[in-house]
């Protein structure tokens, strides 16, 4: 029995599996997608099972702000932010843009943070870097206001966010049963990677989890993820080894870049939704499940003969990519 931390129940669990049928007789594998894209809290996707404990500890702290950063068409700060009002909390957001003086249009995920009310502060690559000093700033400043803030990490991703994608493989266990299984995800922040492997670990269960990375290198999310992990098993003395060399990183597929997409992997994309009617976005699951159909084209064990693929949710990411996706329509 796994004892949980607090939580502030946001999203509609247990989310569904679904068995991508064509996409498997395609690939030689059985295929399963984890529907984390309709947990139906905060407007979709994978961030509010993360956001149930941390908007627990903000309130335990008597906060009345909750302060987050990400890209500028963050699905995390989007979640946050909507969450927030949801709660009946205000939302600071740090969002990173290639020119703070000229910030993107309010378009999807920007559109939703401002709808809801998020201060937004548009931050230079540079100065993203140099989040956590800016998020002491913020803090301050807000003190002076009389406002108790709580910081929540890039994607909620710590040790406390990570006991959300505990609850999803404890999920999956009860769906799937405990035979075989690989589990594939899009690694972005490291949180979701560090929750599915101590899932793994204290239900002691014969399963991988790969993650496939969207931005940086496998070193990166080794380290990531590894510290997530140690910092979980320190905090609440969990029962169960571990060793950074089993974090499994499919690394290569990042291509352009974080949130810049190849024709192909939006041909991915394109071709998933027609096969299967499974909408997929282009910054995370779109690439992840791109890396993951490429290895099966080489190899079709890469993976085992049966892969749960989590969609994450981010549809709101596929709007500013429509001129990109016109020419593949």
């Amino acid at each position: 029995m796994i004892r949980y931390p607090e939580r502030i129940r946001r999203a509609r669990l247990p989310t569904p599996v679904e068995p991508a049928r064509r996409l498997s007789q395609k690939l030689g594998v059985e295929l399963i997608i984890k529907r984390d894209d309709l947990t139906g809290a905060a407007l979709s996707g994978n961030k509010i099972r993360k956001l149930e404990f941390l908007f627990a500890e903000a309130a335990a702290q008597g906060a009345d702000t909750v302060i987050t950063c990400g890209g500028e068409q963050s699905n995390h700060c989007r979640a946050t932010a909507v969450a927030a009002a949801e709660l009946g909390l205000r939302s600071y957001l740090l969002l990173r843009t290639d020119n703070p003086k000229e910030p993107p249009a309010s378009e999807a995920n920007i559109l939703l943070d401002r709808l809801v009310g998020a201060e937004v502060r548009w931050v230079s690559r540079d100065e993203y870097k140099r989040r956590a000093t800016l998020f002491v700033e913020i803090q301050g400043q807000l003190l002076a206001q009389r406002r108790k803030a709580y910081v929540i990490p890039e994607g909620g991703s710590n040790a406390l966010g990570a006991w959300g994608y505990i609850g999803c493989v404890q999920e999956l266990k009860e769906e799937l049963g405990d035979g075989p299984l690989t589990i594939v995800y899009a690694a972005g922040s490291g949180g979701t990677g560090a929750g599915i492997i101590l899932g793994i670990k204290l239900l002691n269960l014969p399963w991988r989890a790969v993650g496939v990375n969207v931005c940086d290198d496998k070193e990166y999310f080794v380290s990531a993820i590894g510290e997530i992990i140690e910092q979980a098993i320190q905090r609440w003395l969990l029962p169960i080894e571990f060793d950074r060399e089993e974090i499994e990183i499919l690394d290569g597929y990042v291509g352009l870049g974080y949130a810049k997409s190849r024709p192909e992997e939006l041909a991915t994309l394109r071709d998933v939704a027609r096969a299967e009617g499974l909408i997929l976005d282009p910054v995370y699951t779109g690439k992840a499940f791109h890396a993951m159909t490429q290895e099966l084209t080489k190899n079709r064990g890469a993976f085992g003969e049966r892969i749960c693929f989590i969609h994450t949710g981010g549809i709101y990411g596929l709007f500013p990519k429509a001129k990109e996706l016109e020419p593949l329509l």
